[in-house]
Parts: C-alpha cells; sequence; structure tokens
C-alpha cells in the first residue's frame, strides 16, 4: 500500500479546512494510500517533520497557507528523498496555489491531488540553508502585498493597489546593495528587490514579468533603485503601473544565480514570511528539484 503522510497547520487563514479533514482524509483511503496524519504544533514544525519522515512517503500532503508549505518543502529538501507533494491551500493569500491553478475550495483540491499528474517546479536555494518556493524580496514595499486584505485588494484593483504602494516610495528605507548574476552586475541604492517564480505576488499578477515559467531554472527578478527626484518617482510609478519600456530606476531581467552583497544587513521575506537579515547571500535556482500532484 502506498504510504502518505499529511502535514496540517491548523491555524492557518481562517481554519476552513477543519470542518473538512475527515471528507480529505476519506478520499485518501479510497486512494489506495496507508495515511498519516501530523498536526503542526509550532513555527518550523512542518519543516522538521518534512526533514525526519517525509522521505520515507510516497506522498506528502501539505495543508496550510504559502508559509507552511515553505516549511514543507524546506524539510523534503533537507532528506534523503523528494517525495511527490500535495498541496491544499489554507492561507490567506495562497500565491502559489493560484500561479499553479489549484483549487481554492479543500476537498476538490484533495480530490486533484490524488487524481493528477507530477508537475515538476524549480526551488530557490536562499543562503546555505534556506529555501524558497515562489519569492525571496526585500525592502518594505513589499509588505504592502501582505497587509492589505484581499477583499480590499479586489476593490482597488491592480493600479488602485499600485497608487498605495507608490505612497510610501518616498519614505522607504534604501539599502547600498550589489547583484552579480551569470550575465550581468549592478549596483546602486536600492528600494526593493523581489527574486520571483510565480505568476503573481500577494494577490496581484502585475508586480511580476510576464512569460513566466515555473520549471524553466530561471527566476524573474525586479529591482527597484531609490528615487532621488520627483521624475524618478513618477518614472517607477509609470512603470509599475504600465510595464511598458526601459526604465532607469527599475531593473526587470531573469536569472539562474544570483550573489547580492551590502555594507549592511538586509531584511528578506521568504513565501511572504521573514527569511533573515543578511549582508551577503546567494540566490539559487534549483531545476525542477520537486514535483507537485495537479490537474494538468
Amino acid at each position: 500500500m502506498k504510504r502518505l503522510l499529511m502535514i496540517i497547520n491548523p491555524r492557518s487563514g481562517k481554519e476552513q479546512l477543519k470542518g473538512k479533514m475527515v471528507d480529505i482524509l476519506d478520499l485518501a483511503v479510497k486512494a489506495g494510500y496507508d495515511t498519516e496524519v501530523y498536526v503542526t504544533q509550532c513555527q518550523a514544525d512542518a519543516r522538521r517533520v518534512a526533514r525526519e519522515k517525509g522521505w520515507q512517503f510516497d506522498l506528502v500532503v501539505c495543508c496550510g497557507g504559502d508559509g507552511t508549505l515553505n516549511e514543507t518543502v524546506s524539510g523534503l529538501m533537507d532528506g534523503p528523498r523528494m517525495p511527490a507533494l500535495g498541496y491544499i491551500p489554507s492561507g490567506s493569500t495562497n500565491d502559489f496555489a493560484a500561479s499553479l491553478g489549484l483549487s481554492k475550495e479543500g476537498l476538490k483540491a484533495a480530490e486533484d491531488i490524488f487524481t493528477g499528474s507530477d508537475f515538476p517546479l524549480d526551488v530557490g536555494k536562499f543562503g546555505e540553508d534556506r529555501y524558497f518556493v515562489y519569492i525571496a524580496a526585500f525592502g518594505a514595499f513589499t509588505e504592502v502585498s501582505y497587509v492589505t486584505p484581499q477583499d480590499r485588494k479586489n476593490l482597488l484593483g491592480h493600479q488602485a493597489y499600485m497608487l498605495e504602494a507608490v505612497k510610501r516610495l518616498v519614505n522607504l528605507k534604501s539599502y547600498r546593495m550589489r547583484f552579480e548574476t551569470e550575465d550581468r552586475e549592478l549596483e546602486g541604492e536600492f528600494i526593493l528587490g523581489m527574486v520571483t517564480n510565480t505568476l503573481q505576488v500577494g494577490g496581484f499578477k502585475g508586480l511580476v514579468g510576464r512569460g513566466v515559467a515555473l520549471n524553466d531554472g530561471e527566476f524573474e527578478v525586479l529591482l527597484v533603485r531609490t528615487p532621488k527626484t520627483p521624475r524618478d518617482l513618477h518614472s517607477i510609478a509609470s512603470y509599475l503601473f504600465m510595464r511598458e519600456g526601459d526604465n532607469e530606476c527599475v531593473y526587470q531581467f531573469k536569472a539562474k544565480h544570483l550573489k547580492i552583497t551590502s555594507p549592511e544587513s538586509v531584511d528578506w521575506t521568504l513565501d511572504g514570511e521573514f527569511g533573515g537579515s543578511v549582508a551577503e547571500v546567494e540566490i539559487e535556482n534549483l531545476k525542477q528539484a520537486f514535483a507537485v500532484k495537479k490537474m494538468c
């Protein structure tokens, strides 16, 4: 019999999965899985369990938000073997699930896992021992995506949301940083940086580049220089709104590997959670490092 480990974060989102877990487990049994369930007790618990036990199973299913997913994938990356992964999203943003077209309804998401196929995906490695599934970012600007409630995002729409973000540009902390990739070097003062493998960030699709592939071995990189004049501020706002042409303050490109250095430590966000404060870090794309079960 196939073996399944289900890792559940009971505090994720609005706890909407609690009333559906019996039906989800019933689907697992009917699909032929000998199922073991673990309910996380604290932060980083999902990573520990995935690292210690995940490799022993044919399938690991994560039930939670993007933070729980990050922990689960990180734990599996630490283990000796990578099983297939299923994801039943129950967080407040669920960027990864939206990018993959996974159902927001728990029971339907479970059905798709047990009847779907393996879809290979890249993983980002951040430094020596951290990973991210879809985004590594710095700059307080990135917080706008996560502190704005989804219903307000829906009401505002992309342009109004970006206007709210642009209002914060003037007062944001600036970081002196150097970026080295396989084909370019950039140095200067920056207020925002995003290294992504996703179709949306914080519930919005307009924050990442076009032509994104989730398993091509490349990140989409967005860097915004510190505005020094009202014209710079206008230029940044216009680019974020219209996404047209070249821009002296905004850089957008693809990269497989980045080396990033700064005279001072910079706070980073990994998949929407605090990822540490570092002055130097290397970010590497691990091409098709795992596979998620989904309807193709």
